[in-house]
């Protein structure tokens, strides 16, 4: 329910906000399951970005309706992730790491390079925004904020869903046992270079799907939305939050998003972001290596804990 009352409470910046935040919790969700399987990647804002200009070309260069743009765009960005898996998948840990990265950056480099179609380094601009229709009394205007959240709100939860089944599926079993014992997997027939694949090319279907969200709300893409920079903002946002648990990365994406909102922006210093987010990270590191993850049993326990002692005290 708070979800649904939320963009009613916040000013019309905060609403945007809020649409971004939603756009995000699907970005760092679909990053994790790419980390199943041991691999971190830092080309997967590049990813989103492939699935915001392919959607973005689907509308404005072909003229395909934009809600069929937006599935277009999610599959182009798997189509380039399973591309890209096979060199960057005959490499392991650290040298995957750097490979991501370079392929990111080739990526990157041809959007900048090539006006014709991708803009060049202004990208794209004037993006046909989602269709929006009347029911009865209603009208839906997918130009305002609040509208735009429900409707990032509901793709974005049963994108969720469907992660949290692939992960608690056999396939979802098959990557936890890849990134502990890949020798042993392979030992009992298990072909690791297909599932690493198959896991990279679904998280980048749903960071594609995010990607496209996100070009069709503000309308507008260039390759600099898509840098290194904003890659490591995703890996802050996993690691303090934590991996461990499907909802680890969510809580870690809203509450640095909290902080750096409604904090910092409070005390004017939030271009400062990179400084604050940086000292973060080695708080967590230092003092929370689980991730925020690890404070919600203890909270649990906490609460059950005085619960059950307020039972107790008015029979004493």
């Amino acid at each position: 329910m708070g979800l649904i009352a939320a963009p009613h409470l916040l000013s019309f910046s905060q609403q945007e906000i809020a649409v971004l935040l939603v756009i995000n919790v699907l970005l760092v969700a679909s990053y994790r399951l790419m980390t199943l399987t041991g691999e971190w990647s830092l080309g997967h804002v590049v990813i989103m970005g492939t699935g915001a200009y392919a959607s973005a070309l689907f509308t404005k260069s072909l003229g395909v309706p934009v809600p069929i743009s937006m599935v277009l765009g999610a599959l182009f960005a798997g189509l380039v992730a399973l591309g890209l898996s096979f060199p960057l998948f005959r490499m392991k840990g650290f040298y995957f790491l750097i490979g991501s990265f370079a392929a990111g950056e080739i990526i990157r480099l041809i959007w900048k390079r090539f006006t014709n179609p991708f803009g060049g380094p202004k990208g794209i601009k004037r993006i046909p925004e989602f269709p929006g229709f009347d029911l009865g009394p209603f009208t839906f205007d997918f130009y305002e904020p609040v509208t735009y959240y429900y409707f990032a709100l509901i793709v974005v939860t049963v994108s969720l869903f469907i992660l949290y089944r692939i992960e608690r599926s056999r396939i979802g079993l098959t990557f936890h046992a890849i990134h502990w014992q890949d020798k042993l997997a392979e030992s009992v027939g298990v072909d690791t270079f297909r599932y690493r694949t198959l896991a990279f090319v679904i998280a980048s279907v749903f960071a594609g799907l995010a990607g496209a969200l996100y070009a069709h709300y503000v309308g507008t893409v260039n390759p600099n939305r898509f840098s290194v920079e904003e890659m490591v903002f995703v890996l802050i946002w996993a690691i303090v939050g934590g991996t461990a648990t499907f909802y680890g990365p969510i809580l870690g994406v809203v509450i640095l998003t909290v902080i750096n909102e409604v904090v910092l922006r409070s005390l004017g210093v939030d271009t400062l972001r990179p400084l604050f987010y940086g000292a973060i990270l080695i708080f967590s590191v230092l003092l929370l290596p689980a991730g925020l993850e690890s404070l919600v049993p203890k909270a649990r326990t906490w609460l059950t804990r005085r619960r059950t002692e307020a039972e107790r005290s008015p029979t004493q």
